[in-house]
Protein backbone atom coordinates (compact mmCIF):
# COMPACT_ATOMS: atom_id res chain seq x y z
CA UNK A 1 0.00 0.00 0.00
CA UNK A 2 1.24 3.49 -0.85
CA UNK A 3 1.79 5.50 2.35
CA UNK A 4 0.75 8.77 0.66
CA UNK A 5 -2.86 9.88 1.27
CA UNK A 6 -4.74 12.49 -0.75
CA UNK A 7 -6.80 14.79 1.48
CA UNK A 8 -8.94 17.77 0.57
CA UNK A 9 -6.14 20.20 1.42
CA UNK A 10 -3.27 18.20 -0.08
CA UNK A 11 -1.27 14.99 0.03
CA UNK A 12 0.35 13.66 3.21
CA UNK A 13 2.95 10.92 3.55
CA UNK A 14 2.65 8.56 6.51
CA UNK A 15 4.90 5.83 7.84
CA UNK A 16 4.66 2.21 8.97
CA UNK A 17 3.76 2.23 12.67
CA UNK A 18 3.76 -1.58 12.42
CA UNK A 19 3.91 -4.10 9.61
CA UNK A 20 0.14 -3.97 9.23
CA UNK A 21 -0.58 -0.35 10.29
CA UNK A 22 0.22 2.98 8.61
CA UNK A 23 0.15 6.23 10.57
CA UNK A 24 0.03 9.83 9.34
CA UNK A 25 0.57 12.52 11.97
CA UNK A 26 0.20 16.26 12.33
CA UNK A 27 -2.38 16.88 9.57
CA UNK A 28 -4.03 20.33 9.88
CA UNK A 29 -7.81 20.26 10.16
CA UNK A 30 -8.14 24.03 10.72
CA UNK A 31 -5.98 27.13 10.49
CA UNK A 32 -3.73 28.25 13.37
CA UNK A 33 -6.05 30.01 15.88
CA UNK A 34 -3.85 33.01 16.58
CA UNK A 35 -3.42 36.52 15.29
CA UNK A 36 -6.69 37.77 13.83
CA UNK A 37 -8.18 34.28 14.38
CA UNK A 38 -7.47 34.26 18.12
CA UNK A 39 -10.57 33.77 20.34
CA UNK A 40 -12.64 33.03 17.24
CA UNK A 41 -14.30 29.93 15.83
CA UNK A 42 -11.88 27.74 13.87
CA UNK A 43 -11.12 28.75 10.29
CA UNK A 44 -10.35 26.49 7.30
CA UNK A 45 -6.83 25.10 7.00
CA UNK A 46 -4.72 26.45 4.15
CA UNK A 47 -4.15 23.90 1.35
CA UNK A 48 -0.56 22.93 0.59
CA UNK A 49 1.33 21.91 -2.50
CA UNK A 50 3.41 18.80 -2.83
CA UNK A 51 3.42 16.03 -0.24
CA UNK A 52 3.29 17.01 3.43
CA UNK A 53 5.42 15.01 5.86
CA UNK A 54 3.24 13.10 8.31
CA UNK A 55 5.85 11.45 10.50
CA UNK A 56 5.68 13.79 13.52
CA UNK A 57 2.93 15.06 15.80
CA UNK A 58 1.88 18.67 15.45
CA UNK A 59 2.56 21.29 18.17
CA UNK A 60 0.50 21.08 21.34
CA UNK A 61 -1.90 23.79 22.50
CA UNK A 62 -0.61 26.52 24.87
CA UNK A 63 -0.11 25.05 28.36
CA UNK A 64 2.47 24.83 31.11
CA UNK A 65 2.26 21.07 31.67
CA UNK A 66 5.25 18.86 30.90
CA UNK A 67 3.92 15.31 30.58
CA UNK A 68 6.07 12.14 30.40
CA UNK A 69 6.79 11.11 26.83
CA UNK A 70 4.88 14.02 25.27
CA UNK A 71 6.08 17.28 23.71
CA UNK A 72 5.77 20.53 25.63
CA UNK A 73 4.29 23.73 24.28
CA UNK A 74 6.76 26.34 23.13
CA UNK A 75 5.73 29.98 22.77
CA UNK A 76 5.40 30.66 19.08
CA UNK A 77 3.98 27.24 18.24
CA UNK A 78 0.77 28.08 16.39
CA UNK A 79 -0.28 25.22 14.07
CA UNK A 80 -1.95 23.42 16.98
CA UNK A 81 -5.16 22.20 15.29
CA UNK A 82 -4.05 18.88 13.81
CA UNK A 83 -5.19 15.27 13.58
CA UNK A 84 -3.30 11.97 13.50
CA UNK A 85 -4.51 8.81 11.76
CA UNK A 86 -3.68 5.10 12.16
CA UNK A 87 -5.13 2.78 9.53
CA UNK A 88 -4.72 -0.96 9.00
CA UNK A 89 -3.18 -2.18 5.78
CA UNK A 90 -4.16 -3.69 3.52
CA UNK A 91 -7.73 -2.41 3.84
CA UNK A 92 -10.60 -3.39 1.56
CA UNK A 93 -14.08 -2.24 2.62
CA UNK A 94 -14.46 1.11 4.44
CA UNK A 95 -13.66 0.59 8.11
CA UNK A 96 -15.25 1.92 11.32
CA UNK A 97 -13.60 5.08 12.64
CA UNK A 98 -12.73 5.93 16.25
CA UNK A 99 -11.92 9.59 17.02
CA UNK A 100 -10.15 10.22 20.35
CA UNK A 101 -10.31 13.38 22.50
CA UNK A 102 -7.66 13.59 25.22
CA UNK A 103 -8.41 14.87 28.71
CA UNK A 104 -6.52 17.25 30.98
CA UNK A 105 -9.02 19.50 32.81
CA UNK A 106 -9.51 21.51 29.59
CA UNK A 107 -6.07 22.91 30.41
CA UNK A 108 -3.31 20.47 29.42
CA UNK A 109 -2.56 17.31 27.46
CA UNK A 110 -2.18 16.39 23.81
CA UNK A 111 -2.71 13.64 21.27
CA UNK A 112 1.03 12.89 21.42
CA UNK A 113 0.86 11.30 24.87
CA UNK A 114 2.23 7.76 24.60
CA UNK A 115 -0.94 6.12 25.88
CA UNK A 116 -2.88 7.31 22.84
CA UNK A 117 -0.95 5.49 20.14
CA UNK A 118 -3.61 3.99 17.86
CA UNK A 119 -1.66 1.00 16.52
CA UNK A 120 -3.26 -1.74 18.64
CA UNK A 121 -6.80 -0.50 18.01
CA UNK A 122 -6.10 -0.19 14.28
CA UNK A 123 -5.04 -3.83 14.23
CA UNK A 124 -8.61 -4.76 15.24
CA UNK A 125 -9.98 -3.19 12.06
CA UNK A 126 -10.52 0.43 13.10
CA UNK A 127 -9.24 3.65 11.58
CA UNK A 128 -8.11 5.63 14.63
CA UNK A 129 -7.96 9.42 14.74
CA UNK A 130 -6.50 11.50 17.58
CA UNK A 131 -6.32 15.28 17.68
CA UNK A 132 -5.22 18.47 19.40
CA UNK A 133 -7.57 21.33 20.22
CA UNK A 134 -7.42 24.64 22.05
CA UNK A 135 -7.10 24.41 25.83
CA UNK A 136 -7.02 26.76 28.79
CA UNK A 137 -8.09 30.33 28.21
CA UNK A 138 -7.48 30.05 24.46
CA UNK A 139 -10.08 27.29 24.19
CA UNK A 140 -12.44 27.70 27.14
CA UNK A 141 -11.93 31.16 28.59
CA UNK A 142 -14.89 33.53 28.34
CA UNK A 143 -14.11 36.65 26.30
CA UNK A 144 -16.71 39.35 26.99
CA UNK A 145 -18.50 41.07 24.17
CA UNK A 146 -17.41 44.46 22.91
CA UNK A 147 -19.90 47.26 22.56
CA UNK A 148 -21.19 48.17 19.11
CA UNK A 149 -19.47 51.51 19.45
CA UNK A 150 -16.02 50.23 20.36
CA UNK A 151 -13.97 47.06 20.62
CA UNK A 152 -13.61 46.09 24.23
CA UNK A 153 -15.64 48.73 26.04
CA UNK A 154 -19.13 47.31 26.11
CA UNK A 155 -21.19 45.09 28.38
CA UNK A 156 -21.00 41.32 28.47
CA UNK A 157 -23.72 40.49 25.95
CA UNK A 158 -24.94 37.01 24.87
CA UNK A 159 -22.85 35.11 22.32
CA UNK A 160 -25.74 34.99 19.88
CA UNK A 161 -29.14 36.54 19.57
CA UNK A 162 -30.93 33.20 19.94
CA UNK A 163 -29.10 32.00 23.04
CA UNK A 164 -32.40 31.57 24.89
CA UNK A 165 -34.25 29.97 22.00
CA UNK A 166 -35.95 26.62 22.45
CA UNK A 167 -33.96 23.66 21.15
CA UNK A 168 -35.66 21.16 18.83
CA UNK A 169 -33.93 17.85 19.52
CA UNK A 170 -35.94 16.07 16.83
CA UNK A 171 -35.17 18.38 13.90
CA UNK A 172 -33.29 16.97 10.93
CA UNK A 173 -30.05 18.69 10.01
CA UNK A 174 -28.53 18.96 6.54
CA UNK A 175 -24.83 19.71 6.23
CA UNK A 176 -23.18 21.83 3.57
CA UNK A 177 -19.45 21.23 3.71
CA UNK A 178 -18.65 24.54 2.04
CA UNK A 179 -20.73 26.50 4.55
CA UNK A 180 -19.56 24.89 7.80
CA UNK A 181 -16.88 27.39 8.75
CA UNK A 182 -19.02 30.32 7.61
CA UNK A 183 -21.85 29.06 9.83
CA UNK A 184 -19.50 28.98 12.80
CA UNK A 185 -18.49 32.55 12.05
CA UNK A 186 -22.16 33.56 11.92
CA UNK A 187 -22.63 31.96 15.35
CA UNK A 188 -20.38 34.69 16.71
CA UNK A 189 -23.41 36.97 16.57
CA UNK A 190 -22.70 40.42 15.14
CA UNK A 191 -18.92 40.08 15.24
CA UNK A 192 -18.49 41.67 18.67
CA UNK A 193 -18.61 38.52 20.79
CA UNK A 194 -15.97 35.78 20.47
CA UNK A 195 -17.72 32.46 21.05
CA UNK A 196 -17.55 30.49 24.26
CA UNK A 197 -16.40 26.87 24.13
CA UNK A 198 -13.91 27.43 21.32
CA UNK A 199 -12.25 24.12 22.17
CA UNK A 200 -15.54 22.35 21.48
CA UNK A 201 -15.85 24.19 18.18
CA UNK A 202 -12.37 22.91 17.30
CA UNK A 203 -13.57 19.37 17.94
CA UNK A 204 -16.51 19.88 15.61
CA UNK A 205 -14.11 21.14 12.94
CA UNK A 206 -12.02 17.99 13.42
CA UNK A 207 -15.13 15.83 13.03
CA UNK A 208 -15.92 17.65 9.80
CA UNK A 209 -12.41 16.85 8.61
CA UNK A 210 -13.13 13.19 9.39
CA UNK A 211 -16.39 13.39 7.46
CA UNK A 212 -14.67 14.88 4.42
CA UNK A 213 -11.28 13.14 4.43
CA UNK A 214 -11.26 9.89 6.40
CA UNK A 215 -12.28 7.97 3.28
CA UNK A 216 -8.79 8.60 1.91
CA UNK A 217 -7.44 6.52 4.81
CA UNK A 218 -9.91 3.65 4.38
CA UNK A 219 -12.40 4.90 6.96
CA UNK A 220 -16.18 5.00 6.73
CA UNK A 221 -17.41 8.56 7.46
CA UNK A 222 -20.85 7.14 8.14
CA UNK A 223 -19.60 4.91 10.98
CA UNK A 224 -17.72 7.22 13.37
CA UNK A 225 -17.37 6.72 17.12
CA UNK A 226 -16.30 9.74 19.20
CA UNK A 227 -14.36 8.77 22.33
CA UNK A 228 -12.72 10.65 25.18
CA UNK A 229 -11.58 10.49 28.78
CA UNK A 230 -12.02 12.90 31.72
CA UNK A 231 -12.59 16.40 30.29
CA UNK A 232 -12.36 14.75 26.87
CA UNK A 233 -15.26 12.49 27.86
CA UNK A 234 -17.32 15.47 28.99
CA UNK A 235 -16.52 17.10 25.65
CA UNK A 236 -17.97 13.96 24.02
CA UNK A 237 -21.16 14.36 26.08
CA UNK A 238 -21.38 18.02 25.07
CA UNK A 239 -20.95 17.24 21.38
CA UNK A 240 -23.68 14.62 21.63
CA UNK A 241 -26.15 17.43 22.37
CA UNK A 242 -24.69 20.26 20.28
CA UNK A 243 -26.63 21.06 17.12
CA UNK A 244 -23.48 21.80 15.12
CA UNK A 245 -22.19 18.26 15.75
CA UNK A 246 -25.34 16.38 14.81
CA UNK A 247 -24.77 13.73 12.17
CA UNK A 248 -20.98 13.76 12.51
CA UNK A 249 -20.80 10.59 14.64
CA UNK A 250 -23.14 7.74 15.47
CA UNK A 251 -21.59 6.32 18.65
CA UNK A 252 -19.81 7.75 21.68
CA UNK A 253 -17.42 6.46 24.34
CA UNK A 254 -16.93 8.43 27.56
CA UNK A 255 -14.46 7.23 30.20
CA UNK A 256 -14.51 9.13 33.51
CA UNK A 257 -16.56 12.13 32.36
CA UNK A 258 -16.13 14.99 34.83
CA UNK A 259 -19.15 16.94 36.03
CA UNK A 260 -18.32 20.68 36.20
CA UNK A 261 -20.14 23.07 33.88
CA UNK A 262 -20.00 26.83 34.21
CA UNK A 263 -22.62 29.48 33.80
CA UNK A 264 -21.56 32.52 31.84
CA UNK A 265 -21.45 34.48 35.10
CA UNK A 266 -18.94 32.04 36.58
CA UNK A 267 -16.90 32.05 33.38
CA UNK A 268 -16.88 35.86 33.29
CA UNK A 269 -15.73 35.99 36.93
CA UNK A 270 -12.86 33.60 36.12
CA UNK A 271 -11.87 35.82 33.20
CA UNK A 272 -11.63 38.82 35.52
CA UNK A 273 -9.37 36.89 37.89
CA UNK A 274 -7.07 35.74 35.08
CA UNK A 275 -6.95 39.21 33.52
CA UNK A 276 -6.00 40.74 36.87
CA UNK A 277 -3.19 38.20 37.28
CA UNK A 278 -2.00 38.92 33.72
CA UNK A 279 -2.09 42.66 34.26
CA UNK A 280 -4.57 43.36 31.46
CA UNK A 281 -8.18 44.49 31.20
CA UNK A 282 -10.92 41.83 31.05
CA UNK A 283 -12.04 43.07 27.63
CA UNK A 284 -11.51 41.63 24.14
CA UNK A 285 -8.78 44.14 23.42
CA UNK A 286 -7.16 43.71 26.81
CA UNK A 287 -7.15 39.93 26.65
CA UNK A 288 -5.87 39.96 23.06
CA UNK A 289 -2.99 42.16 24.20
CA UNK A 290 -1.81 39.42 26.54
CA UNK A 291 0.22 36.68 24.86
CA UNK A 292 -0.90 33.05 25.14
CA UNK A 293 2.12 32.52 27.39
CA UNK A 294 0.98 35.35 29.68
CA UNK A 295 -2.53 33.91 30.00
CA UNK A 296 -1.14 30.44 30.73
CA UNK A 297 1.06 31.89 33.48
CA UNK A 298 -1.79 34.00 34.87
CA UNK A 299 -4.11 30.97 34.96
CA UNK A 300 -1.47 28.99 36.86
CA UNK A 301 -1.17 31.87 39.33
CA UNK A 302 -4.93 31.90 39.96
CA UNK A 303 -4.94 28.11 40.42
CA UNK A 304 -2.13 28.32 42.96
CA UNK A 305 -3.97 31.02 44.91
CA UNK A 306 -7.10 28.84 45.22
CA UNK A 307 -5.09 25.79 46.24
CA UNK A 308 -3.47 27.71 49.11
CA UNK A 309 -6.65 29.42 50.33
CA UNK A 310 -8.93 27.08 52.32
CA UNK A 311 -11.53 29.85 52.57
CA UNK A 312 -11.95 30.12 48.79
CA UNK A 313 -14.85 27.69 48.52
CA UNK A 314 -15.16 24.61 46.34
CA UNK A 315 -12.34 25.62 44.00
CA UNK A 316 -9.84 25.25 46.82
CA UNK A 317 -10.06 21.44 46.68
CA UNK A 318 -9.27 21.02 42.99
CA UNK A 319 -8.83 24.44 41.37
CA UNK A 320 -9.69 23.73 37.75
CA UNK A 321 -10.58 27.05 36.13
CA UNK A 322 -12.21 25.93 32.89
CA UNK A 323 -15.27 23.95 31.88
CA UNK A 324 -17.88 24.05 29.12
CA UNK A 325 -19.90 27.26 29.39
CA UNK A 326 -23.68 26.91 29.33
CA UNK A 327 -26.28 29.33 28.09
CA UNK A 328 -25.26 30.22 24.54
CA UNK A 329 -26.75 29.01 21.29
CA UNK A 330 -24.16 26.24 20.90
CA UNK A 331 -24.61 24.70 24.38
CA UNK A 332 -27.78 26.07 25.95
CA UNK A 333 -28.13 23.38 28.65
CA UNK A 334 -25.93 20.76 30.28
CA UNK A 335 -25.72 17.27 28.75
CA UNK A 336 -27.67 15.58 31.55
CA UNK A 337 -30.69 17.76 30.84
CA UNK A 338 -30.39 17.50 27.07
CA UNK A 339 -29.79 13.74 27.01
CA UNK A 340 -32.82 13.11 29.22
CA UNK A 341 -34.86 15.15 26.72
CA UNK A 342 -33.74 12.87 23.90
CA UNK A 343 -31.15 15.15 22.31
CA UNK A 344 -28.95 12.23 21.22
CA UNK A 345 -31.27 9.23 21.25
CA UNK A 346 -29.83 8.06 17.92
CA UNK A 347 -26.25 7.95 19.30
CA UNK A 348 -25.17 4.79 21.13
CA UNK A 349 -23.17 5.52 24.30
CA UNK A 350 -20.51 3.49 26.15
CA UNK A 351 -19.50 4.80 29.58
CA UNK A 352 -16.88 3.81 32.14
CA UNK A 353 -15.39 5.13 35.36
CA UNK A 354 -12.71 3.78 37.66
CA UNK A 355 -13.36 2.83 41.27
CA UNK A 356 -10.56 4.91 42.78
CA UNK A 357 -10.60 7.96 40.50
CA UNK A 358 -9.33 10.62 42.83
CA UNK A 359 -6.34 8.76 44.19
CA UNK A 360 -4.37 9.84 41.10
CA UNK A 361 -5.08 13.53 41.67
CA UNK A 362 -3.93 13.11 45.25
CA UNK A 363 -0.77 11.26 44.19
CA UNK A 364 0.31 14.00 41.76
CA UNK A 365 -0.43 16.79 44.23
CA UNK A 366 -3.08 18.63 42.26
CA UNK A 367 -5.67 18.74 45.05
CA UNK A 368 -5.93 19.91 48.64
CA UNK A 369 -5.01 17.41 51.36
CA UNK A 370 -7.73 16.82 53.94
CA UNK A 371 -6.65 15.11 57.15
CA UNK A 372 -9.48 15.84 59.62
CA UNK A 373 -13.16 14.97 59.74
CA UNK A 374 -13.90 18.67 60.18
CA UNK A 375 -12.12 19.31 56.90
CA UNK A 376 -14.28 16.74 55.10
CA UNK A 377 -17.41 18.29 56.63
CA UNK A 378 -16.34 21.70 55.35
CA UNK A 379 -15.65 20.15 51.94
CA UNK A 380 -19.22 18.83 51.84
CA UNK A 381 -20.59 22.21 52.92
CA UNK A 382 -18.60 24.05 50.24
CA UNK A 383 -20.05 21.74 47.58
CA UNK A 384 -23.57 21.84 48.98
CA UNK A 385 -23.64 18.12 49.76
CA UNK A 386 -26.14 16.76 52.27
CA UNK A 387 -24.60 15.59 55.55
CA UNK A 388 -25.93 12.06 55.13
CA UNK A 389 -23.74 11.65 52.01
CA UNK A 390 -20.58 12.16 54.06
CA UNK A 391 -21.80 9.99 56.92
CA UNK A 392 -22.70 7.26 54.46
CA UNK A 393 -19.17 7.23 53.06
CA UNK A 394 -17.71 7.08 56.56
CA UNK A 395 -20.01 4.24 57.56
CA UNK A 396 -19.09 2.26 54.43
CA UNK A 397 -15.37 2.56 55.36
CA UNK A 398 -15.14 1.88 59.10
CA UNK A 399 -11.70 2.71 60.42
CA UNK A 400 -10.52 4.16 57.12
CA UNK A 401 -8.22 7.19 57.22
CA UNK A 402 -9.89 10.55 56.68
CA UNK A 403 -7.94 10.86 53.43
CA UNK A 404 -9.53 7.70 52.02
CA UNK A 405 -13.04 8.90 52.88
CA UNK A 406 -12.38 12.25 51.21
CA UNK A 407 -10.85 10.74 48.07
CA UNK A 408 -13.69 8.25 47.65
CA UNK A 409 -16.28 10.99 48.13
CA UNK A 410 -14.58 13.45 45.78
CA UNK A 411 -13.97 10.79 43.13
CA UNK A 412 -17.63 9.84 43.04
CA UNK A 413 -18.71 13.49 43.11
CA UNK A 414 -16.54 14.42 40.14
CA UNK A 415 -16.66 11.20 38.12
CA UNK A 416 -18.47 8.11 39.41
CA UNK A 417 -21.96 9.34 40.16
CA UNK A 418 -21.93 11.65 37.16
CA UNK A 419 -21.07 8.71 34.89
CA UNK A 420 -24.04 6.74 36.18
CA UNK A 421 -26.36 9.71 35.75
CA UNK A 422 -25.26 10.22 32.17
CA UNK A 423 -26.10 6.58 31.44
CA UNK A 424 -29.51 6.86 33.07
CA UNK A 425 -30.30 10.19 31.40
CA UNK A 426 -29.44 8.83 27.96
CA UNK A 427 -31.56 5.73 28.55
CA UNK A 428 -34.44 7.89 29.80
CA UNK A 429 -34.20 9.95 26.61
CA UNK A 430 -34.59 6.88 24.45
CA UNK A 431 -30.90 6.16 23.77
CA UNK A 432 -28.80 3.04 24.28
CA UNK A 433 -26.22 3.36 27.06
CA UNK A 434 -23.76 0.66 28.11
CA UNK A 435 -22.02 1.16 31.49
CA UNK A 436 -18.78 -0.30 32.80
CA UNK A 437 -16.51 0.14 35.84
CA UNK A 438 -12.72 -0.30 35.87
CA UNK A 439 -11.62 -2.04 39.07
CA UNK A 440 -8.24 -3.64 38.30
CA UNK A 441 -6.29 -3.44 41.58
CA UNK A 442 -3.68 -6.16 41.21
CA UNK A 443 -0.86 -5.78 38.73
CA UNK A 444 2.47 -6.99 37.44
CA UNK A 445 3.98 -10.44 37.43
CA UNK A 446 3.87 -10.56 41.24
CA UNK A 447 0.24 -9.29 41.38
CA UNK A 448 0.93 -6.55 43.91
CA UNK A 449 -1.78 -4.04 44.87
CA UNK A 450 -2.29 -1.18 42.42
CA UNK A 451 -4.80 1.65 42.26
CA UNK A 452 -7.77 1.65 39.89
CA UNK A 453 -7.33 5.39 39.67
CA UNK A 454 -8.07 8.07 37.13
CA UNK A 455 -6.46 7.37 33.73
CA UNK A 456 -5.40 3.80 34.65
CA UNK A 457 -8.01 2.32 32.31
CA UNK A 458 -6.91 4.10 29.13
CA UNK A 459 -3.66 2.19 28.43
CA UNK A 460 -5.74 -0.99 28.68
CA UNK A 461 -8.43 0.26 26.28
CA UNK A 462 -5.77 1.38 23.77
CA UNK A 463 -3.72 -1.81 24.26
CA UNK A 464 -0.58 0.16 25.20
CA UNK A 465 0.61 -1.54 28.38
CA UNK A 466 4.25 -2.17 27.46
CA UNK A 467 5.38 1.45 27.13
CA UNK A 468 7.60 2.19 30.13
CA UNK A 469 6.36 5.79 30.17
CA UNK A 470 2.94 4.49 31.29
CA UNK A 471 4.20 2.39 34.20
CA UNK A 472 3.22 5.00 36.79
CA UNK A 473 -0.39 5.05 35.58
CA UNK A 474 -0.82 1.28 35.60
CA UNK A 475 1.29 0.56 38.69
CA UNK A 476 4.43 -0.93 37.16
CA UNK A 477 5.26 -3.46 34.47
CA UNK A 478 2.22 -5.48 33.35
CA UNK A 479 1.77 -9.20 33.91
CA UNK A 480 -0.02 -11.80 31.76
CA UNK A 481 -3.33 -11.16 33.51
CA UNK A 482 -3.04 -7.48 32.66
CA UNK A 483 -2.45 -8.22 28.99
CA UNK A 484 -5.50 -10.47 28.96
CA UNK A 485 -7.60 -7.64 30.46
CA UNK A 486 -6.25 -5.21 27.86
CA UNK A 487 -7.17 -7.65 25.09
CA UNK A 488 -10.76 -7.77 26.36
CA UNK A 489 -11.04 -4.00 26.66
CA UNK A 490 -9.58 -3.36 23.20
CA UNK A 491 -12.06 -5.84 21.75
CA UNK A 492 -14.95 -4.16 23.59
CA UNK A 493 -14.05 -0.75 22.15
CA UNK A 494 -13.55 -2.20 18.69
CA UNK A 495 -16.80 -4.13 18.77
CA UNK A 496 -18.75 -1.12 20.01
CA UNK A 497 -17.24 1.13 17.34
CA UNK A 498 -18.08 -1.38 14.61
CA UNK A 499 -21.55 -2.51 15.67
CA UNK A 500 -22.67 -0.68 18.82
CA UNK A 501 -22.28 -3.81 20.95
CA UNK A 502 -19.42 -3.86 23.53
CA UNK A 503 -20.37 -7.32 24.76
CA UNK A 504 -22.93 -6.66 27.50
CA UNK A 505 -26.49 -5.38 27.76
CA UNK A 506 -27.41 -1.69 27.80
CA UNK A 507 -28.79 0.13 30.82
CA UNK A 508 -32.49 -0.24 31.47
CA UNK A 509 -33.66 2.22 34.12
CA UNK A 510 -31.27 2.41 37.07
CA UNK A 511 -27.61 1.52 36.59
CA UNK A 512 -27.13 0.09 40.08
CA UNK A 513 -26.91 -3.53 38.95
CA UNK A 514 -26.11 -3.23 35.25
CA UNK A 515 -22.46 -2.08 35.14
CA UNK A 516 -19.91 -4.40 33.55
CA UNK A 517 -16.82 -4.71 35.78
CA UNK A 518 -13.35 -4.61 34.22
CA UNK A 519 -10.80 -6.45 36.33
CA UNK A 520 -8.18 -9.17 35.99
CA UNK A 521 -9.25 -12.79 36.18
CA UNK A 522 -7.27 -13.39 39.39
CA UNK A 523 -9.00 -10.66 41.42
CA UNK A 524 -11.66 -12.19 43.70
CA UNK A 525 -15.16 -10.81 43.38
CA UNK A 526 -15.19 -10.13 47.12
CA UNK A 527 -12.23 -7.78 46.65
CA UNK A 528 -14.04 -5.46 44.25
CA UNK A 529 -14.77 -1.87 45.16
CA UNK A 530 -18.40 -0.77 45.29
CA UNK A 531 -19.85 1.57 42.71
CA UNK A 532 -21.14 4.87 44.12
CA UNK A 533 -23.86 4.39 46.71
CA UNK A 534 -26.73 5.60 44.57
CA UNK A 535 -29.10 6.04 47.51
CA UNK A 536 -26.73 8.49 49.19
CA UNK A 537 -26.64 10.68 46.08
CA UNK A 538 -30.39 10.66 45.49
CA UNK A 539 -30.87 14.16 46.95
CA UNK A 540 -27.87 15.73 45.17
CA UNK A 541 -28.38 17.66 41.95
CA UNK A 542 -25.88 17.77 39.09
CA UNK A 543 -23.97 19.67 37.93
CA UNK A 544 -23.10 20.66 41.51
CA UNK A 545 -19.63 22.13 41.03
CA UNK A 546 -19.24 25.87 41.25
CA UNK A 547 -16.55 28.28 42.46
Amino acid sequence: MDDVFETTNGAVRGFRAAEDVVAALGIPYAAPPFGAARFRAPRPATPWRGVRDGTAFGPVAPQSAELPGAPSWRPGDEDVLTVNVWTPTPATDPLPVLVWIHGGAYTFGSSAQPGFDGTALARTGLVVVTLNYRLGFEGFGHVPAASRSGFGSGPDAPVSADSDADVDFDADVDFDADADFEADADAESDGTAPPDNRGLLDLIAALRWVRDDIGAFGGDPGNVTLAGQSSGATAVACLMVMEQARGLFRRAIAHSPVSPFHTREIAASTTREIAAAAGCEATPAGLASATPQALVAASDQVVDAYLHDPSSGSRHYDPSLFAPVLGGAALPVDPLTALAAGAARDVDLLLCHTTEEYWLLDAVGSCAKLTTHAGVDRFAEDFGLAGDVVEGYRSARPGAPVRDVHLALFGDLLFGEFTHRLAEAHAAGGGRAHLSVFDRRRGGADRTPVRAWHCADIPFAFGNLDDDRLSFLIGGAPGPEDHELAHRMVRAWSGFAATGDPGWAPVAGTTTRTAHVWTTADQPAADRRPVPDRALWATTDFPVLRP
